[in-house]
């Protein structure tokens, strides 16, 4: 089973990422609401397949997240950042944090599926 970890401090949109992520099929979803709390359910619970990664975030943002989790001695997940921040530099800042790929919200559910579909093993 492929697991996806979610790390949105929005409910509603964790809402909308189950409806979004229903026709990938075999996928566990775990959801996070900060970097702080997605780094302790990673230690917890393994190393996930693809994580979704929102940017602004209170406790800690998603590109701090990221740094940390590029800096863990484990086999690396596949991180999507999916944010509203849509400046060129956004993306750069990202994608030079270690991220492998970015969404802009709002996205429609058939292209954030194919986006994963390419990391799931």
């Amino acid at each position: 089973m492929n697991r996806i970890l979610i790390v949105d401090d929005s409910s509603v949109m964790h809402a909308y990422y189950r409806r979004a992520l229903t026709g990938l099929g075999d996928c566990s979803m775990t959801f996070a609401r900060h970097g702080e709390e997605a780094l302790t359910k990673i230690k917890t619970d393994g190393d996930p397949d693809v994580i979704l990664l929102d940017i602004n975030m209170p406790v800690m943002d998603g590109l701090e997240f990221l740094r940390r989790l590029r800096s863990l001695p484990m086999r690396q997940a596949a991180v999507i950042i999916v944010s509203t921040e849509g400046h060129d530099d956004d993306l750069q800042r990202g994608l030079e944090a270690g991220a492998d790929g970015y969404v802009r919200k709002p996205f429609q559910p058939r292209e954030l599926q194919e986006l994963v579909r390419t990391y799931i093993p």
